[in-house]
């Protein structure tokens, strides 16, 4: 007949309407018969009214009786019709309880949707609800105000990293340059020169830092630039290509299996360093003498669009590579700025902390997504999916 979710407001205002029919249909069924006077049972002669030898008196009385058994059968089939009456009723009810339940909650539902779909990358949209000055509107009004001010407090935080990580960029290039200027002096003391030694890898990751910081403020932020057609298997080949040196330190086995014709539409720089993040993170983290596998796919290049210009599918880079067995609870949280894994991860030198949430960050700034996902074999799968288009040409980095 119809579905109810148990436990929902839907249900319970369904239930609510039904019951309140039923009692309305009982107390009006019993008005009824009340006001209408007729009894429920037969009547009996009463004693000393029993017929005489009279015909005529006789033939009254046989008269009496048939109009009180009239009455009697009247009765019981009208309390019958009335009790099927309000069982059909109460059935009715559920189903107008039912299309009043979501004639009423459509407004919620729709907020709630709209609500739902609204992340950290498109908090300008707004609910907008037309309509009446009700309770609705203003739950709904409420959540345009919340927001509007989560908006300008992320936006604030943005500039702040952006600008903060770009202002501190002149004190790091300085600092550079003394420490490299107070070594190069021909009577530099030896301790000078090993306290330069040091500090400079420092103030690489230093740099690398607000390197990573700037480009995690322009992916959230959504601004891309010089937005062109590319092919991500172009992209994907040549970042294993330029770490060619780096798989053979660690004795790496790295596979490709890159299909052309993937391609996609955004900025070459920002895709690039997206590819390259991911492909570091995969060298980077990776057991001496392990493998990488890197595959580049096209849903159905484009046979699903439907307004000719080849979107609407998906184009997949998948970067597996092997390990011990991680916990899918830990493997979601790295795509949180400066999250890692395990201790030796934890303690490395090497990466920012920055690298999966810039590649998760550039991906949504072009309409996709970053899925990581712990392998039951042991090691890591980072999947990227990203809005088909037909490129028109090949980019190299």
């Amino acid at each position: 007949m119809f579905k109810l979710r148990d436990g929902t407001v839907g249900l319970r205002f369904t239930l609510l309407y039904a019951a309140a029919f039923l009692a309305c249909g009982a107390g009006l069924l019993a008005l009824a018969g009340a006001f209408s006077g007729v009894e429920f049972s037969s009547v009996a002669p009463a004693p000393g009214q029993v017929p005489t030898g009279d015909p005529a008196e006789q033939r009254i009385h046989a008269l009496e009786a048939q109009i009180t058994d009239l009455k009697a059968d009247y009765a019981r089939q009208l309390l019958l019709g009335s009790l099927l009456a309000l069982a059909v009723m109460a059935a009715v009810s559920l189903l107008i309880g039912r299309a009043m339940a979501r004639r009423v909650l459509r407004p919620l539902r729709t907020i709630t949707s709209t609500t739902r779909e609204i992340s950290a990358d498109d908090l300008d949209r707004r609910l907008a609800v037309t309509g009446p000055d009700d309770e609705v509107k203003d739950l709904a009004d409420t959540i345009d105000g919340l927001l509007g001010r989560l908006e300008a407090s992320f936006d604030a935080q943005r500039r702040f990293v952006a600008n903060a990580s770009h202002e501190l960029r002149t004190p790091l290039t300085t600092m550079r340059a003394l420490v490299d200027v107070a070594a190069a002096k021909p009577d530099a003391p030896s301790p000078t020169v090993a306290l330069a030694d040091r500090l400079r890898p420092r103030l690489d990751d230093v740099d690398r830092l607000l390197d990573g910081l700037l480009v995690l403020a322009r992916a959230q932020h959504g601004a891309l630039d010089d937005v062109e057609p590319v092919d991500l298997a172009v992209l994907a080949d040549q970042a294993v290509t330029d770490r060619a040196a780096a798989i053979a330190a660690k004795e790496l086995s790295a596979t490709r299996e890159l299909s052309r014709g993937t391609g996609v539409r955004g900025d070459v720089a920002l895709l690039a360093r997206m590819v390259d993040n991911l492909l570091d993170n995969a060298v980077v983290h990776n057991d001496a003498g392990g493998w990488i596998r890197v595959v580049t796919t096209a849903d159905a290049e484009g046979e699903g669009d439907v307004d000719g210009n080849g979107d609407g599918d998906e184009v997949r880079l998948v970067v597996e590579t092997g390990g011990p067995v991680l916990d899918q609870r830990d493997v979601d949280e790295l795509a949180l700025p400066f999250r890692r894994l395990g201790g030796d991860r934890t303690g490395s030198d090497a990466g920012t902390g920055l690298g999966l949430s810039i590649v998760a960050s550039i991906a949504a700034a072009h309409g996709g997504r970053l899925t990581l996902t712990a392998r039951p074999q042991g090691g890591l799968r980072a999947e990227i999916a990203l809005p088909f288009v037909r490129a028109t040409a090949e980019v190299g980095v």
